[in-house]
């Protein structure tokens, strides 16, 4: 870590809320918002963004003509992105740069578009431009009016992490002094969701037998309880220590794993344990008050995570919290939200834990917390934040 940067905005989109008080707020109860959605005449558990959200979604999608065939991951991304550039105060003019990522971009309009084509063996014209992954913060920066970089990937599950890696190497490096990074994921449709019920990870509990159907950070388990969600999470990045930040950046962290098979990671997430363990750089495992788990909410993933903090915090454990059992795992998206969870903890000095778990340990003082994040391929990232 070269040098502080300063997070001055962050702004999301989600199952939870759409404004941070309204995400703060609803951080306070045990209530999740795990619900049912039907899918090819199949009931699933999904976490879906509030009716009144989506209404907002279709009056962006209505606002401009051009609008109208982008997909929810390039929707969610814009309104997502508007409102924290407007809590940053950034202009047009600034030249910021953006970095948007995706698991797995606009999802439903591949799916939708690939149906058709099975039907009558001829594209749409608009199938392969809205579809590619470039999509999110090409249009993004257009609603914006930026004329800074402007980049799109997937990296799996740590996309949004390693979106505000970049920023990070863009502002360190000097060639750019703000980065808008972030995640967006719209992956509530059929055959995403049949894709993970194949590899035998997604939650089979039923919601009115089961009070938290995703078990996130239960080690206990028998059972995967991974529940998908969707939505979209940014945050402003700025150079130095600036008197408007939400939280400063202090370390980060980064490695691969050496995979066996293309879904695992070792036992005790080894990828982990070196991300960690850079992003800790001088300071000490007892200085970090809490962990913002990846914890997906599968026996092996939750697990094999909790061992990597067991071996590298030893007698020193941190307080550690997910917040997947009460918004699904949103892919792309999800270290952007667990950054979000991280930066109103330390906002407001409280711990949000998980009212399933006996004995959780509680902070009395937060000041540093650390954020995990890994995806398929043992891409693992972890983002040190400080008040």
């Amino acid at each position: 870590m070269q040098k502080p940067i300063s997070i001055t905005a962050i702004a999301s989109i989600s199952p939870i809320g759409k404004s941070l008080d309204e995400t703060w707020e609803n951080y306070q109860s045990n209530r999740h918002f795990i619900t049912e959605k039907n899918l090819n005449n199949k009931s699933v558990l999904v976490a879906k963004i509030s009716e009144e959200a989506k209404q907002d979604i279709e009056a962006l999608r209505l606002s401009d003509n051009k609008y109208k065939s982008l997909d929810n991951t390039v929707l969610y991304a814009i309104y997502a992105s508007r409102k924290a550039l407007k809590n940053a105060g950034w202009k047009a003019s600034d030249n910021f740069g953006v970095n948007m990522g995706s698991s797995r971009g606009a999802t439903k309009l591949f799916e939708d578009y690939h149906k058709d084509f099975l039907k009558n063996n001829n594209a749409k014209t608009l199938s392969s431009p809205t579809t590619t992954l470039g999509n999110i913060s090409s249009w993004v920066a257009h609603d914006l009016q930026t004329n800074g970089p402007e980049i799109s990937h997937s990296i799996t599950c740590s996309t949004a992490l390693h979106a505000m890696l970049n920023g990070m190497a863009w502002i360190n490096s000097g060639m750019c002094n703000k980065f808008l990074v972030g995640g967006s994921e719209a992956p509530l449709t059929p055959f995403t969701v049949a894709q993970m019920q194949a590899l035998k990870i997604y939650s089979k509990a039923k919601l009115e037998e089961e009070s938290f159907p995703c078990q996130a950070l239960n080690l206990s388990k028998k059972q995967n309880t991974m529940v998908l969600g969707e939505g979209a999470s940014v945050a402003c990045l700025e150079a130095g220590k600036k008197e408007n930040a939400l939280a400063y950046i202090i370390g980060a962290g980064y490695a691969t794993e050496i995979l066996k098979h293309n879904t695992s990671i070792s036992t005790d997430a080894k990828c982990f344990q070196k991300s960690m363990k850079m992003a800790l750089g001088n300071l000490k495992p007892k200085d970090i008050d809490i962990i913002v788990m990846h914890a997906p909410g599968t026996v092996k993933g939750d697990l094999s995570e909790y061992k990597a903090i067991e071996t590298v915090f030893k007698d020193n454990m941190p307080a550690l919290t997910s917040n997947k059992w009460k918004i699904g795992h949103t892919f792309g998206t999800s270290g952007a939200l667990s950054i979000e969870l991280a930066v109103l903890m330390l906002q407001h000095q409280k711990f949000i834990g998980i009212p399933y778990l006996e004995n959780q340990k509680h902070p009395k003082n937060i000041k540093h917390i650390l954020v995990n994040a890994v995806g398929f391929g043992g891409n693992a990232v972890s983002i040190l934040i400080k008040k």
